[in-house]
């Protein structure tokens, strides 16, 4: 496994040198200023992203304005309480896509946030969530949530600001060249498998699991 620096090497060869791969990356937010992000705003970002899977990104950003009146402002309490008249309703709403099973996963995701009133809240369960354990954050998300699974969760967190690493199809291709991993990782044994390797390189560079990322992503593309 090469080290963080060679791998930021090919990358700033690939994009301009090191000082314009260095514009290109952005550091996430600290641990105060996610908790300080309302519930709803969690929420609606999850929401975005179960709703872009499978779709042109641009067609939900065009509609978002819609959802947000649909889904009322994405309310914590409003969302985890819909009742058949309200799903129903959303069913037939033309301001967002009217898909069943995800406007389903609004309710549940938002009874999930609920949850984690009990342990502190979402912005600080999330934001206080250890970086070198992150692959749990997204296995929380992923069996304690909605449709948050593969990358979706990890999206939402991302842009959400939140110190993480997306396994897009670049950084997995990095992952492979490295010896990390010899698929797309899945299994448990994987995704530790993953941690481990972005956690040496965290300890090497001193940089965040956010930067990291996007240096794999673009030594590839």
């Amino acid at each position: 496994m090469r080290t963080f620096q060679e791998i930021f090497d090919i990358s700033a060869g690939r994009h301009g040198g090191a000082a314009a791969l260095e514009a290109q990356l952005s550091k996430p937010k600290t641990e105060e200023e996610l908790a300080a992000i309302p519930e709803d705003r969690w929420l609606a970002e999850m929401s975005k992203f179960v709703f872009r899977t499978g779709l042109n990104w641009s067609v939900i950003e065009n509609k978002w304005p819609g959802f947000e009146a649909a889904f009322h402002g994405f309310d914590i309490g409003r969302c985890a309480m819909m009742d058949d008249e309200m799903f129903d309703s959303l069913l037939t709403d033309t301001r967002i896509v009217r898909h069943g099973a995800k406007i389903a996963s609004v309710r549940d995701n938002a009874a999930l946030l609920l949850e984690l009133r009990d342990e502190g809240g979402v912005g600080k369960v999330i934001g206080g969530w250890p970086s070198e354990e992150y692959a749990a954050l997204l296995d929380m998300l992923k069996t304690r949530g909605s449709r948050l699974g593969g990358t979706t969760g990890a999206y939402a967190l991302r842009f959400m600001g939140r110190d993480g690493y997306i396994l897009s199809k670049d950084v997995v291709a990095r992952l492979i060249a490295e010896g990390v991993v010899d698929k797309a990782p899945s299994s448990k044994s994987a995704m530790r498998a993953v941690q481990e390797a972005f956690n040496v390189w965290r300890a090497q560079s001193g940089r965040s699991l956010t930067e990291i990322s996007r240096v794999l992503a673009m030594s590839i593309g």
